[in-house]
């Protein structure tokens, strides 16, 4: 049983209410018997009541936050920086995975809800509408991480998408490749119509044409989805000199795949992914790929909710923060190289 107020009250021979008074700092009790009272808490193991100083605050000092996939490496870089942020404000998280499905949404806002978050951090790329307009019924103040739909959220964070696809494909460009594919993922909505369009830019920029047989999509952002997006490329009758896939878990996957065909990458492939996942730099070759900064978006969200929390702000207020576009650098590992078209 875990150690009370009363336990403690009982073995320092006082009253309840003076081990309470000891235990939150009251003026009124005299400092050489809250100091003896506070050792004994210690020494007896005493946790103080995180329920009950809710209630005295209408504060549970905890955040709710809303990931897609909690194995995506990706979605635990974010977390780690939205911790990072919460160092020192008493605050903690709770983190659910939505998996992409309705119903699991649903019991994970009711189940925020419930427990009197203060505030969430959606991170999944999909949330219905209907899920969030449920967290503000319940005065949740939300911010967003490069959700696929920001305009429907007064507070957002989200990454220059646009940027980091021009520089993946630019270099590409500048190493001599000119048939360039994209493995995409139509389910991303906004974040894979950004890519695209970084993408497509870069490539009018240097007046190179998009051939949409080389633009492919998919369902998914998974291993699984790249290994089902270079497996169609596989089908056309001539491979294109250059790759470039929506996430390195895709690009992962289309390297096991040209591994297993004994296709060269990069000696006849160069591929590209997009995030910088920690398993990026020890694929064989390790991944070129545009490093998006993870944590430092995790935790510009978490400093964004905090204020919004410590502001009073809820769902209806009219403070509204714009968008914040965050932007993240290239990193040209070994799946690039120089492309030498034969004679």
């Amino acid at each position: 049983m875990p150690v009370t107020i009363k336990d403690i009250a009982k073995a320092a021979g006082v009253s309840h209410a003076t081990v309470s008074r000891s235990l939150n700092g009251n003026s009124l009790i005299p400092e050489k018997t809250a100091a003896y009272i506070r050792n004994l808490a210690e020494e007896m193991g005493y946790l103080p009541s995180a329920a009950a100083r809710g209630l005295k605050t209408n504060r549970s000092r905890v955040l709710g936050v809303i990931v897609s996939r909690i194995d995506n490496p990706y979605f635990g870089e974010v977390v780690q920086g939205i911790e990072d942020a919460l160092k020192g404000t008493g605050y903690s998280i709770f983190v659910a995975s939505s998996n992409l499905d309705c119903s699991q949404e649903k019991s994970i806002v009711q189940a925020f809800g419930e427990h009197r978050v203060d505030g969430v951090i959606i991170g999944s790329l999909y949330f219905s509408r209907e899920h969030s307009n449920s967290l503000t019924k319940y005065g949740i103040p939300i911010v967003v991480i490069n959700n696929q739909s920001p305009r429907n959220y007064d507070h957002s964070i989200a990454h220059d998408d646009v940027f980091g696809a021009q520089e993946i494909t630019r270099h590409l460009i500048q190493l001599g490749h000119t048939r360039i594919a994209y493995i995409g993922n139509e389910h991303a909505g906004r974040i894979n119509r950004d890519r695209i369009r970084g993408f497509q830019k870069a490539m009018d920029d240097a007046g190179l044409p998009v051939d949409s047989e080389l633009m492919i999509g998919t369902t998914g952002s998974t291993i699984d989805h790249g290994i089902e997006g270079m497996k169609t490329l596989l089908t056309l009758p001539r491979l294109p000199s250059a790759i470039f896939c929506f996430n390195d878990l895709m690009a992962i996957g289309a390297l096991k795949v040209m591994q297993q065909e004994g296709i060269d990458v990069p000696g006849q492939v160069s591929l590209a992914g997009f995030d910088n996942i920690s398993y990026s730099a020890y694929t064989t070759p390790a991944l070129t790929t545009f490093d998006q900064p993870k944590r430092l978006i995790g935790s510009e969200a978490a400093r964004m909710l905090l204020d919004l929390i410590n502001r009073g702000q809820g769902p209806d207020g009219n403070n509204k923060h714009p968008t914040r576009l965050i932007r993240g650098q290239l990193l040209v590992r070994e799946s690039t190289a120089a492309h030498h078209p034969k004679e």
